[in-house]
């Protein structure tokens, strides 16, 4: 069986979403999606402490928005492949029982073992890797999609998927993977 490799943040939670949805709230502006297209994550907000603050707000990575159709088809994958959720969660340690707890409510059929919280993904190996970070696709050695979010939207040279159907069409439904 196959090894999968998979994101949280901006893969199977929107925390880009999460972010414009925390951000507006707390500052009354009004900044959307498209305003943030091809920049980078916290510097593509006019007032990046804000964003800060919300990666260290108790509660924000628990609240994240789930990615469209995530559920449903990592349940499927989880079926055919080795399935590991793999986040780089160091940096905001609060987020650790947070991130766990999140993916024990919305993917209750992943294991504990299947989870890896860790600093950098650079040690990470398996068959495939969905991931939203070019840098941590980099790193790795099997096959790599990247997950399309409005920091990397700008970016060539890597085999992209826009959404969850995209990712089913490429691992569950062609009969050889196409990565």
């Amino acid at each position: 069986m196959k090894t999968l490799i998979i994101d949280m943040d901006n893969v199977m939670a929107d925390i880009s979403r999460h972010f414009i949805e925390a951000y507006n709230r707390e500052t009354g502006e009004n900044i959307d999606r498209q305003a943030l297209l091809g920049k980078p994550e916290v510097g593509a907000f006019p007032q990046p402490d804000v964003i800060h603050r919300l990666l260290h707000t108790p509660g924000f990575f628990l609240t994240a928005p789930l990615m469209k159709d995530s559920q449903e088809v990592v349940a499927e994958l989880n079926k055919k492949y080795k399935v590991f959720i793999v986040s780089s969660a160091m940096e905001f340690p609060q987020s650790l029982p947070e991130k766990f707890e999140w993916l024990a409510k919305h993917f209750p059929f992943i294991g504990w073992q299947q989870i890896i919280f860790c600093g950098s993904k650079s040690v990470i190996t398996g068959d495939y890797m969905i991931d939203d970070y070019p840098k941590n696709l980099d790193y790795f050695g099997g096959g790599r999609l990247l997950f399309t979010a409005p920091h990397n939207y700008a970016l060539t040279g890597y085999d992209r998927v826009d959404s969850w159907q995209d990712v089913a069409d490429r691992l569950l439904r062609s009969e050889t993977p196409h990565v």
